[in-house]
């Protein structure tokens, strides 16, 4: 009759390996940007730049926009949300270009790619797999 059951074999460990140690690093006040510094990086804020109608401009990436700045381009509020999500020296370009509903798409793409996102399909709801007659 054969076993129904498999018995575990025993393994031996390993003796622990040897983690190679390095020495840290040196800290110097080089590797940290001063204060002004540190506070125009604050202000200038993480923004990629991406193609709208043929003109550069600076946005926030798609993966970090705010709940609100969403709920705000859903409701069709194309002006508040841009004054969120454009860079302030690049918002004058981007209301002048006055983009239409595609070259928007289009930027918002690019900018998704920019910063290595994918934005997806939102997909509607399915139709009917199978047509039949209704009676």
């Amino acid at each position: 009759m054969p076993p129904t059951t498999r018995q575990a074999t025993s393994r031996k460990p390993s003796a622990p390996r040897a983690i190679p140690r390095s020495e840290p690093a040196e800290d110097t006040d080089d590797d940290y940007p001063d204060a002004a510094e540190a506070q125009e990086i604050e202000a200038e804020g993480h923004y990629v730049t991406a193609l709208l109608a043929g003109e550069e401009i600076r946005i926030v990436p798609p993966g970090a926009w705010r709940q609100s700045w969403q709920t705000a381009l859903a409701e069709g509020k194309f002006n508040v949300f841009a004054e969120h999500v454009v860079h302030p020296d690049d918002l004058d370009t981007y209301f002048d270009i006055d983009p239409t509903n595609d070259e928007f798409e289009a930027f918002v793409a690019d900018a998704a790619g920019q910063a290595g996102e994918s934005l997806g399909k939102s997909r509607g709801r399915a139709g009917r797999s199978r047509r039949t007659r209704r009676r």
